[in-house]
């Protein structure tokens, strides 16, 4: 089974987005940003929850299009609906509508690569209550949001227990830190 990681940007008091899913505040630019650019290269498959991927169109994302073209994406969600305009062009992607901790068990075993956890919060807290989130990459910043969507949603009633793999500091601040499930 390949490892989900989830590889995310944090504030110093633990929010990976404002309480309205925006992320004013994170650094856009800098030295930390080529080392992430090339980090999504090396993923075989994106998981995500549908807030994260309508995020996605304050961006430009067309409802359907994947915002990650060289990984195979999966949208969990119950309510996503991505009808193609034309019968011609379906979606790039793939919505799960099935119980999500088996489906994603399932993507494990087929994947051909490392699976990037890209959110949100309340996915991913989810995933690690089921204990398959096996790794994590977090762009600590230099910033404070004071409230928001926490790294885990409001699922942290499970003890985890991480072991630091390597981190590196950038000049602007940002701090790459990496663990590993113990």
């Amino acid at each position: 089974m390949k490892e989900i990681v989830y590889h995310v940007a944090i504030t110093l008091d633990g929010f990976i987005a404002h309480s309205d899913g925006s992320i004013d505040g994170f650094p856009m630019e800098g030295p930390h940003l080529p080392d992430y650019m090339e980090a999504l290269q090396q993923y075989a498959v994106a998981i995500m929850g549908r807030k994260t991927y309508e995020f996605g169109y304050n961006y430009g994302l067309e409802p359907g299009a994947n915002p990650y073209p060289n990984m195979k994406t999966y949208v969990f969600s119950q309510q996503l609906s991505l009808q193609p305009e034309s019968s011609e062009k379906p979606p790039e992607i793939q919505t799960v509508r099935k119980e999500f901790a088996s489906a994603v068990r399932e993507i494990k075993a087929a994947a051909s690569g490392s699976i990037y956890l890209c959110g949100g919060g309340q996915f991913a807290g989810l995933l690690l209550q089921e204990g398959l989130v096996d790794r994590l990459i977090l762009k600590l910043c230099p910033v404070s949001f004071g409230e928001g969507i926490s790294l885990w949603g409001s699922q942290n009633s499970v003890l985890s227990n991480w072991q630091l793999v390597s981190q590196k500091a950038y000049s602007n601040g940002v701090l790459l830190l990496e663990y590993s499930r113990s």
